[in-house]
């Protein structure tokens, strides 16, 4: 018998979410193996749509489970998993619920087809609906305080698509070429779902694909005007492409083959020009100081949750005490290789305060404040001159990543 079309891409948004609840792994490093089997790249996209809804609206669609249920399914049922699936279909994706049960229960096959057939019909009959932000875990709720409940608004939707130019000049050209907004000079925000590789600009390398909040560290370091900067932790190198459009000369390390070899392809793109270095940075020396330092530490990247959900239900206590202790290390070795008088930007693509506010900065460097001149409208720095962006923020314009970032300088 001839099996429906689409359960190629529902088996394989299955085993994405198996790598990610039960296993650990992120969306990025499971979606390869769990996608292999399909050729389409609608059906990739897809099936990671699917993956992300489940755990974008992981709380709520559990609820809704265990509401039409006698007795609780496990937490790891492969019925209750293939469940959130044909709810987040169905009230996410616009699934028709017909297409829905078709394409869904065959995954279910020798197992309580009939139980997750009638779990489905018992909601889809009293329309059962999601409110409009997901609920977060409590251990996540508690951790991000008095802005979680905007945070999780924040969370309600996949975030449009941001560019950075090369050449921040060519703003408006290029906001009329791509029908896009504009936050500030050199960013572009289009809807999401667009074909990157198909866009004007692409192929002839004059922007990159780069949320704003992320875009915010390098250009707090200004203008380069040939001095030398370090670019730490580099790959896939949407930084070191900003500071070499700058005017910096720029030394591009990070420890990983692939990610560099990405940066360099980027680097061709653009026809930017940076020197790529693979080491440890815990391990490496550099062979001079730097005038500035611009340190994107590796972090549990919660504040990307609105394209990466899966963070909100991987990361806990034991991740950012280490990613904490990991920065800590790294700001240490980075401040002796800085100038005395030159700058550091220190950042983390991080909701939780360990990784930023709580991080303590090393002698000898003193804090460089951030000025609201330096920000896109609607955003402010905190009261000691750092920032704090997250995704309850600017809902109007589209919203923003969460980061942290500051900016020292070395005192002579």
């Amino acid at each position: 018998m001839a099996q429906p079309t689409g359960i190629h891409a529902r088996r394989a948004a299955l085993r994405l979410l198996d790598a990610v609840l039960r296993r650990g792994e992120t969306l990025d490093v499971a979606f390869g193996a769990a996608t292999k089997d399909l050729r389409k790249f609608e059906d990739k996209a897809l099936a990671r749509a699917i993956a992300s809804e489940v755990l974008r609206w992981l709380v709520d669609l559990d609820e809704m489970i265990d509401s039409a249920t006698k007795k609780p399914l496990p937490d790891d049922a492969k019925a209750r998993m293939v469940l959130r699936m044909m709810l987040a279909q169905w009230l996410r994706l616009d699934t028709p619920p017909h297409a829905v049960i078709a394409t869904c229960l065959p995954l279910l096959a020798g197992g309580p087809r009939r139980l997750a057939h009638g779990v489905f019909s018992t909601l889809t009959k009293s329309e059962a609906s999601l409110n409009d932000a997901p609920s977060l875990p409590d251990e996540v709720a508690a951790r991000w305080g008095e802005r979680a409940s905007a945070i999780a608004a924040g969370l309600a939707e996949p975030p449009p698509l941001d560019l950075t130019l090369k050449d921040p000049a060519q703003t408006e050209v290029w906001k009329a070429k791509l029908a896009a907004d504009s936050l500030m000079p050199g960013h572009l925000r289009l809807a999401r779902g667009e074909n990157i590789e198909k866009l004007a600009g692409f192929a002839s390398g004059e922007w990159w694909v780069q949320d704003l909040a992320a875009s915010l560290p390098a250009r707090l370091l200004g203008a380069g005007e040939g001095r030398h900067v370090l670019d730490l932790c580099a790959a896939p190198g949407g930084k070191t492409m900003q500071l070499a459009a700058q005017g910096w000369q720029v030394t591009a390390l990070d420890i990983s083959k692939r990610r560099l070899d990405l940066l360099k392809a980027n680097l061709k793109r653009t026809d930017l020009k940076a020197g790529a270095v693979r080491a440890d940075a815990l391990q490496w020396e550099p062979r001079h100081q730097f005038d500035a330092i611009l340190l994107d530490a590796p972090c549990t990247a919660t504040g990307t949750a609105r394209r990466h959900p899966d963070v909100i239900h991987r990361i806990g206590s034991r991740q950012i005490e280490e990613m904490a202790e990991l920065q800590a290390a790294l700001l240490e070795r980075a401040a002796s290789w800085l100038k005395p008088g030159g700058v550091l930007v220190y950042a983390t693509c991080s909701l939780e305060s360990e990784e930023g506010e709580a991080q303590e900065f090393p002698e000898p460097l003193s804090a460089e404040p951030i000025g609201t001149g330096e920000l896109p409208e609607g955003l402010l720095p905190s009261a000691d001159g750092t920032l704090r962006t997250d995704p309850g923020m600017l809902p109007e314009s589209g919203g923003i990543d969460g980061f942290f970032i500051a900016r020292m300088h070395k005192r002579a």
